[in-house]
Protein backbone atom coordinates (compact mmCIF):
# COMPACT_ATOMS: atom_id res chain seq x y z
CA UNK A 1 0.00 0.00 0.00
CA UNK A 2 1.33 3.41 -0.99
CA UNK A 3 1.00 5.92 1.87
CA UNK A 4 1.21 9.71 1.93
CA UNK A 5 4.37 9.43 4.02
CA UNK A 6 6.02 7.31 1.31
CA UNK A 7 5.08 9.81 -1.37
CA UNK A 8 6.47 12.64 0.77
CA UNK A 9 9.75 10.79 1.33
CA UNK A 10 10.19 10.02 -2.37
CA UNK A 11 9.39 13.61 -3.30
CA UNK A 12 11.97 14.94 -0.83
CA UNK A 13 14.56 12.45 -2.10
CA UNK A 14 14.12 13.08 -5.81
CA UNK A 15 12.47 16.49 -6.05
CA UNK A 16 9.95 15.04 -8.52
CA UNK A 17 6.28 16.06 -8.47
CA UNK A 18 3.82 14.53 -6.03
CA UNK A 19 1.73 12.77 -8.70
CA UNK A 20 4.86 11.43 -10.39
CA UNK A 21 6.08 10.06 -7.05
CA UNK A 22 2.71 8.45 -6.36
CA UNK A 23 2.73 6.81 -9.80
CA UNK A 24 6.31 5.58 -9.36
CA UNK A 25 5.49 3.94 -6.03
CA UNK A 26 2.41 2.25 -7.47
CA UNK A 27 4.39 0.96 -10.45
CA UNK A 28 7.05 -0.51 -8.13
CA UNK A 29 4.71 -1.87 -5.43
CA UNK A 30 5.99 0.64 -2.88
CA UNK A 31 9.68 -0.23 -3.27
CA UNK A 32 11.47 3.06 -2.58
CA UNK A 33 14.73 2.21 -4.37
CA UNK A 34 12.91 0.94 -7.46
CA UNK A 35 10.67 4.01 -7.40
CA UNK A 36 13.72 6.29 -7.41
CA UNK A 37 15.13 4.34 -10.36
CA UNK A 38 11.74 4.53 -12.10
CA UNK A 39 11.79 8.32 -11.84
CA UNK A 40 15.36 8.51 -13.06
CA UNK A 41 14.55 6.34 -16.06
CA UNK A 42 11.68 8.65 -16.92
CA UNK A 43 13.94 11.67 -16.56
CA UNK A 44 11.71 13.12 -13.85
CA UNK A 45 14.23 13.16 -11.02
CA UNK A 46 16.81 14.73 -13.30
CA UNK A 47 14.36 17.41 -14.35
CA UNK A 48 13.57 18.23 -10.76
CA UNK A 49 17.25 18.80 -9.96
CA UNK A 50 17.40 21.38 -12.73
CA UNK A 51 14.46 23.26 -11.23
CA UNK A 52 16.72 25.27 -8.93
CA UNK A 53 18.68 26.80 -11.81
CA UNK A 54 17.85 30.29 -13.02
CA UNK A 55 15.61 30.44 -16.08
CA UNK A 56 15.33 34.04 -17.24
CA UNK A 57 15.68 33.58 -20.99
CA UNK A 58 13.00 32.02 -23.17
CA UNK A 59 10.20 33.57 -25.16
CA UNK A 60 7.07 35.68 -24.91
CA UNK A 61 4.55 34.08 -27.25
CA UNK A 62 1.68 36.08 -28.75
CA UNK A 63 -1.27 34.08 -30.04
CA UNK A 64 -4.46 35.50 -31.57
CA UNK A 65 -7.25 33.30 -32.96
CA UNK A 66 -8.38 33.59 -36.58
CA UNK A 67 -11.27 35.99 -36.00
CA UNK A 68 -9.17 38.16 -33.66
CA UNK A 69 -11.56 37.80 -30.71
CA UNK A 70 -9.17 36.01 -28.31
CA UNK A 71 -5.54 36.86 -27.66
CA UNK A 72 -2.96 35.25 -25.39
CA UNK A 73 0.37 36.44 -24.03
CA UNK A 74 2.46 33.60 -22.62
CA UNK A 75 5.96 33.70 -21.13
CA UNK A 76 7.91 30.46 -20.92
CA UNK A 77 11.45 30.74 -19.60
CA UNK A 78 14.60 28.74 -20.24
CA UNK A 79 18.15 29.07 -18.97
CA UNK A 80 19.68 30.10 -22.29
CA UNK A 81 18.65 31.91 -25.43
CA UNK A 82 19.95 28.94 -27.41
CA UNK A 83 17.20 26.69 -26.05
CA UNK A 84 14.61 29.41 -26.70
CA UNK A 85 15.39 28.99 -30.41
CA UNK A 86 14.98 25.22 -30.27
CA UNK A 87 12.12 24.13 -32.60
CA UNK A 88 10.69 21.66 -30.07
CA UNK A 89 10.66 24.32 -27.34
CA UNK A 90 8.96 26.81 -29.65
CA UNK A 91 6.39 24.24 -30.74
CA UNK A 92 5.59 23.51 -27.09
CA UNK A 93 5.13 27.21 -26.31
CA UNK A 94 2.83 27.69 -29.32
CA UNK A 95 0.70 24.70 -28.35
CA UNK A 96 0.42 25.87 -24.75
CA UNK A 97 -0.68 29.34 -25.90
CA UNK A 98 -3.45 27.71 -27.96
CA UNK A 99 -4.51 25.67 -24.92
CA UNK A 100 -4.79 28.88 -22.89
CA UNK A 101 -6.94 30.41 -25.63
CA UNK A 102 -9.21 27.35 -25.83
CA UNK A 103 -9.50 26.36 -22.16
CA UNK A 104 -9.06 29.67 -20.30
CA UNK A 105 -7.30 28.26 -17.19
CA UNK A 106 -7.32 30.35 -14.01
CA UNK A 107 -3.58 30.23 -13.31
CA UNK A 108 -0.33 28.48 -14.21
CA UNK A 109 -1.01 25.46 -11.97
CA UNK A 110 -4.42 24.96 -13.57
CA UNK A 111 -2.77 25.26 -16.99
CA UNK A 112 -0.20 22.59 -16.13
CA UNK A 113 -2.99 20.20 -15.19
CA UNK A 114 -4.73 20.51 -18.59
CA UNK A 115 -4.37 17.78 -21.25
CA UNK A 116 -1.56 18.27 -23.76
CA UNK A 117 -1.35 15.17 -25.98
CA UNK A 118 -0.91 11.38 -25.75
CA UNK A 119 -2.40 11.24 -22.24
CA UNK A 120 0.13 13.80 -21.02
CA UNK A 121 -0.72 17.02 -19.22
CA UNK A 122 0.98 20.33 -20.00
CA UNK A 123 3.04 19.83 -16.83
CA UNK A 124 4.06 16.31 -17.91
CA UNK A 125 5.19 17.61 -21.29
CA UNK A 126 7.18 20.42 -19.69
CA UNK A 127 8.94 17.96 -17.37
CA UNK A 128 9.75 15.65 -20.28
CA UNK A 129 11.12 18.58 -22.28
CA UNK A 130 13.36 19.64 -19.38
CA UNK A 131 14.75 16.11 -19.19
CA UNK A 132 15.27 15.85 -22.95
CA UNK A 133 16.81 19.27 -23.61
CA UNK A 134 18.76 19.43 -20.36
CA UNK A 135 17.82 22.90 -19.12
CA UNK A 136 15.42 24.19 -16.53
CA UNK A 137 12.26 25.65 -18.06
CA UNK A 138 9.31 27.33 -16.49
CA UNK A 139 5.84 28.47 -17.53
CA UNK A 140 5.99 31.81 -15.78
CA UNK A 141 2.75 33.63 -16.61
CA UNK A 142 0.02 34.18 -19.15
CA UNK A 143 -2.78 36.61 -19.89
CA UNK A 144 -5.86 35.85 -21.97
CA UNK A 145 -7.78 38.75 -23.53
CA UNK A 146 -11.17 38.48 -25.25
CA UNK A 147 -12.97 41.09 -27.35
CA UNK A 148 -11.50 42.80 -30.41
CA UNK A 149 -7.81 42.02 -30.27
CA UNK A 150 -4.68 43.31 -31.99
CA UNK A 151 -1.14 42.14 -31.22
CA UNK A 152 2.50 43.02 -31.73
CA UNK A 153 5.66 40.96 -31.14
CA UNK A 154 9.09 42.56 -30.92
CA UNK A 155 12.52 40.99 -31.17
CA UNK A 156 11.54 37.36 -31.88
CA UNK A 157 9.60 37.05 -28.67
CA UNK A 158 11.44 39.49 -26.40
CA UNK A 159 8.35 41.69 -25.96
CA UNK A 160 4.71 40.88 -26.64
CA UNK A 161 1.72 43.24 -26.59
CA UNK A 162 -2.03 42.75 -26.82
CA UNK A 163 -4.52 45.60 -27.17
CA UNK A 164 -8.28 45.16 -26.79
CA UNK A 165 -10.69 47.65 -28.34
CA UNK A 166 -14.37 48.52 -28.02
CA UNK A 167 -14.94 48.30 -31.77
CA UNK A 168 -14.13 45.61 -34.32
CA UNK A 169 -10.81 46.23 -36.01
CA UNK A 170 -10.43 46.19 -39.77
CA UNK A 171 -8.22 47.98 -42.27
CA UNK A 172 -7.26 51.47 -41.05
CA UNK A 173 -8.58 50.87 -37.53
CA UNK A 174 -6.50 47.69 -37.19
CA UNK A 175 -3.43 49.53 -38.46
CA UNK A 176 -4.00 52.29 -35.89
CA UNK A 177 -4.33 49.75 -33.06
CA UNK A 178 -1.18 48.00 -34.28
CA UNK A 179 0.75 51.30 -34.29
CA UNK A 180 -0.28 51.87 -30.67
CA UNK A 181 0.71 48.30 -29.76
CA UNK A 182 4.18 49.08 -31.17
CA UNK A 183 4.32 52.23 -29.00
CA UNK A 184 3.40 50.19 -25.92
CA UNK A 185 6.25 47.80 -26.70
CA UNK A 186 8.73 50.67 -27.07
CA UNK A 187 7.72 53.00 -24.24
CA UNK A 188 6.15 50.62 -21.69
CA UNK A 189 3.41 52.83 -20.18
CA UNK A 190 2.42 52.05 -16.60
CA UNK A 191 -1.30 52.80 -16.96
CA UNK A 192 -3.97 52.93 -19.66
CA UNK A 193 -5.14 56.44 -18.76
CA UNK A 194 -4.80 59.00 -15.97
CA UNK A 195 -8.19 57.90 -14.66
CA UNK A 196 -6.67 54.48 -13.91
CA UNK A 197 -3.76 55.78 -11.82
CA UNK A 198 -4.40 54.77 -8.19
CA UNK A 199 -4.87 57.72 -5.84
CA UNK A 200 -2.03 56.46 -3.67
CA UNK A 201 0.36 56.61 -6.65
CA UNK A 202 -0.71 60.19 -7.43
CA UNK A 203 -0.20 61.29 -3.81
CA UNK A 204 3.20 59.63 -3.71
CA UNK A 205 4.24 61.43 -6.90
CA UNK A 206 2.94 64.75 -5.54
CA UNK A 207 4.98 64.32 -2.36
CA UNK A 208 8.13 63.76 -4.42
CA UNK A 209 7.39 66.80 -6.60
CA UNK A 210 6.72 69.07 -3.60
CA UNK A 211 9.99 67.96 -1.98
CA UNK A 212 11.91 68.67 -5.19
CA UNK A 213 10.34 72.13 -5.56
CA UNK A 214 11.09 73.12 -1.98
CA UNK A 215 14.70 72.01 -2.27
CA UNK A 216 15.27 74.60 -5.00
CA UNK A 217 16.29 77.93 -3.34
CA UNK A 218 14.56 79.87 -6.14
CA UNK A 219 11.20 78.64 -4.85
CA UNK A 220 11.78 79.53 -1.20
CA UNK A 221 9.57 82.64 -1.17
CA UNK A 222 6.91 81.53 -3.61
CA UNK A 223 3.34 81.45 -2.21
CA UNK A 224 1.44 78.20 -1.78
CA UNK A 225 -0.91 78.83 -4.71
CA UNK A 226 2.07 79.15 -7.07
CA UNK A 227 3.62 75.96 -5.64
CA UNK A 228 0.28 74.23 -6.16
CA UNK A 229 0.20 75.26 -9.82
CA UNK A 230 3.75 74.00 -10.28
CA UNK A 231 2.78 70.66 -8.74
CA UNK A 232 -0.26 70.45 -11.04
CA UNK A 233 1.89 71.04 -14.10
CA UNK A 234 4.37 68.36 -13.09
CA UNK A 235 1.59 65.87 -12.35
CA UNK A 236 0.24 66.45 -15.85
CA UNK A 237 3.74 65.73 -17.15
CA UNK A 238 3.74 62.53 -15.10
CA UNK A 239 0.48 61.49 -16.80
CA UNK A 240 1.90 62.29 -20.24
CA UNK A 241 4.92 60.12 -19.59
CA UNK A 242 3.27 57.14 -17.88
CA UNK A 243 -0.34 56.93 -19.12
CA UNK A 244 -0.75 55.47 -22.60
CA UNK A 245 -3.70 57.56 -23.78
CA UNK A 246 -2.06 60.79 -22.58
CA UNK A 247 1.31 59.99 -24.20
CA UNK A 248 2.43 61.82 -27.31
CA UNK A 249 1.83 59.57 -30.31
CA UNK A 250 5.30 58.60 -31.48
CA UNK A 251 4.50 58.47 -35.20
CA UNK A 252 2.80 61.88 -35.25
CA UNK A 253 3.57 64.35 -32.46
CA UNK A 254 0.53 66.48 -33.34
CA UNK A 255 -1.59 63.85 -31.55
CA UNK A 256 -1.56 62.16 -28.22
CA UNK A 257 -2.48 58.46 -28.38
CA UNK A 258 -6.09 59.04 -27.37
CA UNK A 259 -6.74 61.72 -30.01
CA UNK A 260 -4.97 59.66 -32.67
CA UNK A 261 -7.13 56.61 -31.95
CA UNK A 262 -10.26 58.77 -31.90
CA UNK A 263 -9.36 60.15 -35.34
CA UNK A 264 -9.29 56.54 -36.59
CA UNK A 265 -12.54 55.57 -34.88
CA UNK A 266 -10.85 53.34 -32.29
CA UNK A 267 -11.63 53.18 -28.57
CA UNK A 268 -8.99 51.33 -26.57
CA UNK A 269 -10.27 49.35 -23.57
CA UNK A 270 -7.16 47.61 -22.31
CA UNK A 271 -3.59 46.57 -23.06
CA UNK A 272 -1.16 43.95 -21.78
CA UNK A 273 2.61 43.98 -22.21
CA UNK A 274 5.06 41.19 -21.31
CA UNK A 275 8.82 41.52 -21.58
CA UNK A 276 10.89 38.37 -21.39
CA UNK A 277 12.58 37.92 -18.02
CA UNK A 278 11.46 41.26 -16.54
CA UNK A 279 11.90 41.17 -12.79
CA UNK A 280 13.82 37.89 -12.86
CA UNK A 281 17.39 37.38 -11.71
CA UNK A 282 19.67 36.93 -14.70
CA UNK A 283 22.42 34.37 -15.07
CA UNK A 284 25.74 36.00 -14.18
CA UNK A 285 28.08 33.28 -15.41
CA UNK A 286 29.81 33.72 -18.72
CA UNK A 287 30.90 30.87 -20.97
CA UNK A 288 34.49 30.85 -19.73
CA UNK A 289 33.34 30.63 -16.11
CA UNK A 290 31.10 27.68 -16.91
CA UNK A 291 33.94 25.85 -18.68
CA UNK A 292 36.21 26.41 -15.66
CA UNK A 293 33.51 25.05 -13.35
CA UNK A 294 33.30 21.90 -15.46
CA UNK A 295 37.10 21.50 -15.41
CA UNK A 296 37.18 21.83 -11.61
Amino acid sequence: MVTAAMVKELRETTGAGMLDCQKALKETDGNMEKAIEFLREKGLATAAKKAGRIAAEGIVKVYVNDDKTIGVLLEVNSETDFVAKNEEFQSFVTNVAKIVADKNPTDVEALKALPYENNETVGDKLTALIAKIGENMNIRRFKRVSGNVCSYTHGEGRIGVLVETENKLDGASYEAAHDVAMQIAAINPMYLSKEYVPAADVEKEKAVIVAQIKEDPKNANKPDNIIEKMVGGKINKFYEQNCLLQQEFVKDSEFNVESYLTSKGVKLNNFVRFEKGEGLQKREENFADEVMKQIK
